[in-house]
């Protein structure tokens, strides 16, 4: 029978800065989640705390008060967030696949121009003019999905990545047949699993966080993201807390912290679920795609 081998030392000390790492990771959001279950009087003497003094639910029942908008503000954002995805890693992938080959020409000339829209923006206001008066991005979905939908570091990712796959594959695809999009659909796309997922959780990350499109492009309520309908009831929140006619008894007392942390835990929910399914492909896929020249 063979023998077990002898753990190392250095493993253990690895495993223990690792350890030690997770839980530094992990603290912030139990500490978000005790907040928002602690009464309001205990955050403002005590400060924040990983577990409650008192557990007070006040500030989930003034955001389930308003659990129609949230709701709405949930279905605008997944939707948002799931045809956003999509479309971006669809679009980056036609992009980022054809400056990824060598025989393309004028591949550097593309490649500098996406570059370009890293290192420069026309500001905000040639922006808004363009998105409301000329692609007229005003008050509907498509005003949430199209100014988001390509990133040039996402591009670059992704041509990276497909620089690295064989370029043999490439030409026993052409001999058996193969033009340019059966290629990217039967070869590169099935080994493109990794970046696939690392860029399209960057995508989905920025997708369900944006407030600032709803902001700007959209008016009606009906239509805007999660994101804004909960800073905008959180602005709420805090105008009553500072109002002179509140009353300050601590039945009374509007949980202004207690919200903003209840407002985090509802927006961090479900998105959080994707991490455990993109996780083996997250490193692969990010390593592989920023190291490639």
């Amino acid at each position: 029978m063979k023998a077990r081998s002898a753990v190392h030392p250095g493993q253990i000390v690895l495993y223990a800065v690792v350890i030690l790492m997770a839980l530094f990771c992990v603290v912030p959001f139990v500490i978000i989640l005790a907040s928002s279950m602690t009464r309001e009087t205990d955050i403002l003497t005590s400060g924040y705390n990983i577990y409650p003094k008192h557990f007070d639910f006040s500030a989930y029942r003034y955001l389930f008060q308003r659990m129609d908008v949230v709701l709405t503000g949930y279905k605008i954002t997944g939707l948002v967030t799931v045809v956003g995805t999509i479309a971006s890693l669809a679009i980056s992938a036609m992009l980022a696949y054809p400056i990824s080959l060598r025989r393309l020409k004028y591949r550097n000339f593309i490649s500098g121009y996406v570059l370009l829209t890293l290192l420069f923006n026309g500001g905000m206001v040639p922006w808004y003019i363009i998105c409301v008066k000329y692609l007229h991005l005003h008050n509907n979905l498509w005003a949430l999905i199209l100014p988001s939908l390509v990133n040039g570091f996402n591009i670059f990712l992704m041509r990276n990545y497909f620089s690295s796959i064989p370029e043999e594959m490439h030409e026993s695809a052409k001999i058996d047949g193969a033009g340019e999009v059966r290629t990217l659909w039967s070869i590169v796309l099935p080994l493109s699993v990794p970046v696939f997922a690392s860029v399209g959780l960057f995508i989905a990350l920025a997708y369900w966080n944006d407030w600032w499109l709803g902001l700007m492009l959209i008016d009606k309520t009906e239509l805007q993201p999660l994101q804004l309908l909960l800073r905008t009831i959180v602005s709420n929140v805090d105008y009553l807390a500072n109002s002179s006619i509140l009353a300050t008894s601590i039945d009374q007392m509007v949980p202004r912290e207690g919200v903003k942390m209840a407002a985090t835990i509802i927006t961090i929910g479900p998105i959080i679920f994707l991490y455990p399914f993109l996780q083996r492909y997250f490193v692969k896929g990010l390593m592989m795609g920023a190291v490639k020249g």
